[in-house]
C-alpha cells in the first residue's frame, strides 16, 4: 500500500521532505519509478516472507536538466532491534546504485513505527586503519503531532496522518478507532487535493487503518457520505468513483486468477489504467502474505 501512495504523491513527499523541493526539481516534468532496475540490482528472493519494507528507485530531474536518483525506503515497523541491519542495507542500495548509472543519489528513509525516532540515520564501518561513514536522510512519521499534520495543506501530511492512526489498531476501542478515521476521511476530501491523489489517499486510509470486526471497515466510508453534507460534490465524486473501481477490482482480480492475460491485456478489457492493474495485483500479494 505504500509504494502504491507512494507514486501518487511523490511530488508532495519531496515537498515535505526537502524545503526547497520545487526550487530544485523540475515538478512538471514528471517522475520515473524503477521498479525493474531496483529489484535487479537488490534482488531478495526472501522478501516474500517480510512485508516491513516498501523500497521505491525514483528518477527525478533538476531544473537546470540533472538527473537524480532518490532511493526511498519505507520501513514498516521500526525494530531498533534490527538498527545495523536496516543502515547496511541502505548503505548496499546506495553503492550498488551509484556503481551502476554513475548519478547523484539521494536517499531517504521513512519511519512509520513507535521507535522510529531511534532508528539509525547513518552506516559506520571501521576495519583497522579503513573508515567510513555512510548518512541518509530519515523521517520519523511520529515526529509530528495530528495537528500540524491535520493542518498542513501538504497531500503526503495527510498519509503521515493515516499511517500514524494504524498505530492505535489495538490500543483503543474500535469504535474510537473508526471515528478518528471518519474524521481524517472527511477532513481529507475538504482539502481540495487533485481528485487523484484524494482517491490514492483515501484508498490508503481506507485499507492500512483496519478493524477486526468487518462491519466496521464496510461502514467506513457510508459514515463519510452520510456525515458531511456540505462537502456533497467532493464526496459523491469520490464514493462514485470509490463504487467504480471496487467493481473493476473484482473484474481483475478474476481475471488474474482464472486467465494468463497480460497487466496490459487486463487494463484493455477492463476499461482501466495499467497502474490501477498493478496496484490490485500489489493489493493481493499484500494480502496473501
Amino acid at each position: 500500500m505504500w509504494k502504491v501512495v507512494i507514486e501518487e504523491v511523490f511530488d508532495d513527499m519531496l515537498r515535505f521532505i526537502f524545503p526547497d523541493a520545487d526550487e530544485t526539481y523540475d515538478m512538471e516534468r514528471g517522475f520515473e519509478f524503477l521498479e525493474k532496475e531496483l529489484s535487479e540490482m537488490c534482488p531478495e528472493p526472501d522478501k516474500a516472507a517480510d512485508t516491513r519494507f516498501a523500497d521505491k528507485l525514483v528518477k527525478v530531474f533538476h531544473r537546470d536538466g540533472e538527473e537524480e536518483w532518490v532511493l526511498m525506503h519505507v520501513e514498516i515497523q521500526g525494530d531498533t532491534s534490527r538498527r545495523q541491519e536496516f543502515s547496511e542495507r541502505m548503505f548496499r542500495y546506495f553503492y550498488r546504485i551509484l556503481d551502476r548509472y554513475k548519478r547523484p543519489v539521494s536517499a531517504i528513509a521513512i519511519f512509520t513505527g513507535q521507535d522510529g525516532k531511534r532508528m539509525p540515520c547513518q552506516f559506520t564501518y571501521a576495519y583497522r586503519t579503513t573508515q567510513l561513514v555512510y548518512e541518509y536522510h530519515t523521517l520519523a512519521i511520529l515526529e509530528f503531532t495530528n495537528e500540524v499534520l491535520d493542518r498542513s495543506t501538504n497531500p503526503f501530511a495527510q498519509v503521515a496522518l493515516a499511517a500514524k492512526t494504524a498505530l492505535l489498531e489495538g490500543k483503543i476501542p474500535e469504535q474510537e478507532l473508526l471515528e478518528r478515521k471518519v474524521l481524517i476521511a472527511r477532513r481529507l476530501l475538504r482539502k481540495g487535493f487533485q481528485l487523484k491523489k484524494t482517491r490514492a489517499i483515501m484508498k490508503f486510509l481506507k485499507n492500512y487503518v483496519l478493524f477486526d470486526d468487518p462491519e466496521m471497515n464496510r461502514n467506513f466510508i457510508e459514515r463519510v457520505n452520510s456525515q458531511d453534507k456540505n462537502n456533497t460534490m467532493g464526496i459523491d465524486e469520490y464514493c462514485r468513483m470509490e463504487g467504480r473501481e471496487e467493481v473493476q477490482e473484482e473484474v481483475i482480480k478474476n481475471l488474474l486468477r482464472e486467465s494468463d492475460f497480460s497487466v496490459e491485456k487486463i487494463a484493455s478489457l477492463v476499461n482501466t489504467t495499467v497502474e490501477f492493474v498493478n496496484e490490485v495485483i500489489e493489493d493481493m500479494k499484500a494480502k496473501a502474505k
